[in-house]
């Protein structure tokens, strides 16, 4: 897997490079094995923002039908909770089942084992590639220095 190095003030990522990316800071990638299957997650900066990850659930049943922008479930951080929400139009595939036994998976590995669910379908209108990710990167954090209520004690 080609890696993308980003590095903006103190925050650091190598960003898959075959992967898509949603301006909501998750990743979609085409599962090896079955090219019509795509695995989402959280990206590092998603979870630098969220924390460890306690705990992980989806409210939607593997099979039913689902749309960008829909609430699939949530996860529990010690930082925040935060909903989870679709990023491909198609049919839901389930949980990452490792989730149910370390949620932490997702910030150590948010690019590999740390996926969040699959589905079937095609991702949302307005992804982006890893350029264009890394260009909403840079903007979000530049923004963030000069909110006050970001700043660093």
């Amino acid at each position: 897997m080609e890696l993308i190095r980003f590095k903006h003030a103190r925050f650091s990522t190598r960003l898959p490079a075959d992967y898509l990316y949603s301006p909501s800071h998750y990743w979609m990638a085409k599962d090896p094995q079955q090219q019509d299957l795509w695995r989402v997650g959280f990206t590092k900066f998603a979870t630098r923002m969220l924390g460890e990850l306690v705990e992980a659930e989806f409210e939607v049943k593997p099979g039913a039908a689902i749309e960008t922008g829909q609430q699939l479930g949530w996860v529990e951080g010690f930082k925040a909770a935060s909903d989870v929400f679709c990023t491909i139009n198609g049919t839901f595939q389930g949980g990452n089942p490792i989730l149910d036994e370390d949620a932490c998976i997702v910030r150590s590995s948010p690019y590999e084992d740390g996926w969040l669910y699959s589905a079937k379908g095609e991702p949302e209108a307005g992804t982006m590639d890893v350029h264009g990710y890394i260009a909403l990167l840079d903007q979000t954090i530049t923004k963030m220095q000069e909110d006050p209520q970001y700043a660093q004690d």
